[in-house]
């Protein structure tokens, strides 16, 4: 059995900020289901959504992002 790939970090810098999901969903106008997904990675945001979350948790879009290639 495959696992999910962890492609964003939402549910982290939300938990690190104590924030909710609920707080997330008012914050970018997005249903708390949708938000829900993205937190669990079942679905991702778009860009410019990830724009809109990185700028509502005052962080760089980077820290949303899972690396996908190991610094050498």
């Amino acid at each position: 059995m495959t696992s999910k790939k962890q492609i964003n970090r939402i549910r982290v810098v939300l938990a690190e900020q104590d924030r909710t999901n609920k707080w997330l969903s008012e914050k970018v106008d997005k249903n708390r289901t949708t938000v829900s997904r993205w937190c669990t990675n079942d679905m991702q945001p778009s860009l410019e959504t990830l724009v809109e979350i990185a700028e509502a948790l005052d962080v760089d879009i980077r820290e949303l992002l899972n690396r996908t290639k190991d610094e050498r």
